[in-house]
């Protein structure tokens, strides 16, 4: 009696239907990797002014470009195979408030970084130097002391007006009138430290980031908000990005490299907006890993 298989059609059957189950198999790994792939959630990274955006754009591998309304702009590519979308979204609070909130219900992002460049509050801290944002605030929200006219304009006395303070006037809420200061992301933040040693044109620290729809010249001014507010710099976009991505709880952090500062002389130079772009994707790089191992 014969025990092996001598019916050469019914062999061909059988390795017809085992070719046909392994390529189903095949078949569903890879739909299963690409939906995977698909569903992972974008880290935006924000610019105001095209020389803070376009340099970390040139990364993006598989580009296109995605436009709203006359003023924002998206690059969405990838990053080692990751999601990554490059926003350019003019300079400005209410510009990086609008597209903050754009980019969020548009894209879902797992992570929000606002970089770019700003002038220095803080005198230890020079041209090339980076603030990684530890804190950002609105130094622009302010409330006036009670002056009739000819009394003058005292702005030193002027109060910090906390917008998300209540839903009533701001003179009903005692709260209202301490600053807002918006936490870094503890984990951005961990990946941001973990590639300090990639930067070598300066320093790296932690510090608070001041926004406001304001420049700044006046030494005395920026030396106030430096002991009050204890910010390291100031520019014009970060704390509105971190009020939207607290609203719809997006982990956020701000970089900022030092342009310039005035209290200690150091001049203006636009090479430092390609040098943060370049340290931020080092910090994107990493953060992705961090991702890809939960």
């Amino acid at each position: 009696m014969k025990t092996g298989i001598s019916n050469p059609i019914l062999l061909s059957i059988m390795v017809v239907i085992l070719l046909a189950v392994l390529a189903g198999c095949s078949s569903a790994a890879e739909s299963s990797e690409a939906e995977k792939e698909q569903t992972k959630r974008p880290i935006l990274i924000q610019g105001p002014m095209p020389i803070e955006a376009e340099n970390f754009a040139e990364h993006l591998e598989n580009v296109e470009i995605e436009e709203s309304g006359s003023t924002f702009e998206f690059y969405i590519g990838t990053v080692d195979g990751y999601p990554v979308i490059v926003s350019k979204t003019g300079k400005g609070m209410e510009n990086t408030a609008a597209a903050t909130a754009i980019a969020i219900e548009k894209y879902n992002p797992a992570a929000i970084i606002n970089q770019g460049t700003s002038g220095g509050h803080d005198p230890e801290l020079n041209v090339f130097d980076i603030v990684l944002g530890e804190r950002t605030v609105n130094i622009g929200s302010m409330k006036t002391g009670d002056r009739v006219e000819g009394e003058g304009i005292e702005a030193t006395e002027w109060k910090p007006m906390d917008v998300m303070a209540s839903e009533g006037s701001a003179g009903e809420d005692p709260n209202a009138e301490k600053a807002r200061y918006y936490e870094g992301d503890a984990e951005l933040l961990a990946a941001a430290n973990r590639v300090n040693d990639s930067y070598t044109q300066g320093k790296i620290v932690e510090g608070t980031i001041g926004s406001a729809d304001l420049w700044n010249n006046e030494v005395d001014r920026i030396n106030w908000f430096h002991k009050n507010y204890e910010t390291s710099v100031e520019e014009m976009e970060s704390a509105s990005s971190a009020m939207i991505s607290k609203a719809y709880d997006v982990p956020f952090l701000a970089i900022r490299i030092l342009s310039n500062n005035k209290t200690n002389d150091g001049a203006y130079n636009p090479e430092t907006a390609a040098a943060n772009q370049e340290y931020v994707y080092e910090v994107v790089q990493e953060y992705i890993a961090f991702l890809e191992k939960e």
